[in-house]
């Protein structure tokens, strides 16, 4: 299912939302004027290699950050950023600015240590901003279970549109999440995407978003 919009409306406007997806672009259009030897190098500095973390974590706590502003590809980041445009405007609204940039933050951190965890000994770079908006997702399932969600569905190789109820969307993506991870360490890891940072990501946001809202 492509999520295209929801049905939930906020009147605040979503200045912070915009303001990640805004630098989120700016790291990426850098990223594309690199040459591939520059930006290999540039990905394997800033990226969260989890070998290299727990080797020394004082040396590389700054890239569980920096991770989570790099792109690997057009369809990586516009997808990422598109979600985040949809279901982020919301979840500002309900914890304020200063709360959603902070969540949105420890959302990525705590998505990142999870991925390091399950795959300690990983050397492959890990970067994206999925982890960060999978906590945006698992706080937009609990402060929005009843939204409805306007997706694209392939049914017998045709495509349509159905709304369907954010609890239902949201559950569904996480299980497909659980799977595949499992589905990954089985496989060594070795899929190229951070299923465990989506993982850790969504269960930090829907548990403790109700520590950000406002009151």
């Amino acid at each position: 299912m492509v999520p295209l919009y929801d049905t939930a409306r906020t009147r605040t406007f979503p200045l912070v939302n915009l303001g990640l997806i805004a630098l989120n672009g700016f790291m990426f259009f850098n990223e594309i004027r690199m040459s591939s030897s520059a930006l290999k190098n540039f990905i394997f500095t800033w990226g969260l290699i989890p070998a290299h973390f727990w080797s020394d974590p004082t040396a590389a706590w700054e890239t569980l950050f920096s991770a989570m502003f790099l792109h690997g590809g057009w369809f990586h980041i516009l997808s990422n950023m598109w979600v985040l445009f949809i279901f982020g405007d919301n979840v500002e609204a309900r914890l304020g600015k200063f709360r959603y940039l902070l969540f949105y933050l420890l959302s990525g951190v705590a998505a990142g240590l999870l991925q390091a965890y399950i795959l300690p000994t990983s050397q492959v770079p890990m970067i994206g901003a999925s982890g960060a908006i999978a906590g945006v997702l698992g706080a937009y399932l609990i402060l929005f279970p009843s939204s409805r969600i306007a997706s694209i569905v392939p049914i017998f190789f045709i495509f349509t549109i159905v709304e369907v109820r954010a609890f239902i969307f949201l559950l569904f993506w996480f299980v497909l999440q659980l799977y595949s991870g499992l589905f990954a360490i089985q496989g060594g890891g070795s899929s190229g995407i951070a299923w465990w940072a989506h993982i850790g990501g969504f269960l930090f946001g829907a548990s403790m978003v109700f520590f950000f809202r406002k009151r």
